[in-house]
């Protein structure tokens, strides 16, 4: 690892975070405008995804200039320091586009290929979840901790749907296994608020397939320093997928959505 210290790293990203937030806000207010469309005609870009990435990027990179930059919208720069943040200017673009108030900008910072520092900021509510390396998950300054364990029956999943259809397709039928096997499923529109929800113990497992890196390295932090297990894996339509669920029962709730058929092959483990 280079010399940078997550706490630096997290204090940056905090920052810049309130700003892009305070962005989106604004934008939200006056109005959204659908720029362009991705993987399908529904997976949507809007001119304030553009305007908080170029933000963010501005700002990361005026302050470490030699750092790397990935983003969602595209927005990228090589940089020789060994630091590469890792941003999604706005991790729920539908629900911003509807003004269904679960949207986030994602901020995480990855040292020498291991992410050390991590901020999702709920732009609705403004809540704040952030998280450095070896020393916990916060909500708006406070720890977290997930929720104590909990039978199979008594979980409740959140889940997201790929926006291509065959992939749904493959989702909708893993869902429909799952579901009566716990509590309830919920499908939020986050994966970074989602990651967040189960560090928080607002919710006891989440598993989605077709999730980029951007949705979840800050989100991912957040939920393991706050007692989650967070892994990757090749769902079953062929996308990578995430799984995340409390330590404690982690292995029961993997085992269950393997025989739901959310996934295709053997687990890897988060960041290897």
């Amino acid at each position: 690892m280079t010399d940078a210290r997550p706490a630096e790293l997290l204090a940056l990203a905090l920052d810049v975070a309130r700003e892009a937030a305070a962005l989106v806000r604004a934008r939200r207010a006056e109005g959204v405008t659908v720029a362009a469309t991705k993987s399908s005609a529904v997976d949507v870009v809007t001119e304030a995804d553009r305007a908080s990435e170029a933000l963010i990027r501005s700002r990361l990179l005026a302050a470490r200039p030699e750092d790397a930059f990935v983003g969602e919208e595209g927005g990228s720069a090589v940089g020789g320091s060994g630091v590469r943040w890792i941003v999604d200017p706005i991790d729920g673009t539908v629900n911003f586009l509807y003004g269904i108030p679960q949207y986030s900008v994602s901020i995480a910072a990855e040292d020498a290929g291991t992410v050390v520092a991590g901020v999702v900021l709920d732009v609705a509510s403004g809540a704040e979840y952030a998280a450095a390396l070896g020393a916990g998950a916060t909500r708006d300054g406070v720890p977290l901790s997930v929720r104590a364990p909990a039978p199979i029956a008594e979980r409740l999943v959140l889940t997201g749907f790929n926006y291509e259809a065959a992939t749904r397709i493959v989702q909708a039928a893993a869902v429909a296994a799952l579901l009566p096997q716990v509590r309830d499923i919920r499908r939020l529109g986050s994966c970074a608020l989602d990651l967040c929800h189960v560090a928080e113990g607002s919710a006891d497992a989440y598993v989605e397939e077709g999730i980029s890196l951007w949705d979840h390295s800050a989100g991912g932090l957040v939920a393991r320093e706050a007692g989650a297990t967070v892994e990757l894996a090749v769902g079953r339509g062929g996308k990578e997928a995430v799984i995340c669920a409390p330590a404690s029962g982690y292995a029961e709730f993997r085992s269950l959505v393997e025989k739901c058929g959310f996934l295709a092959a053997e687990i890897t483990p988060f960041g290897e």
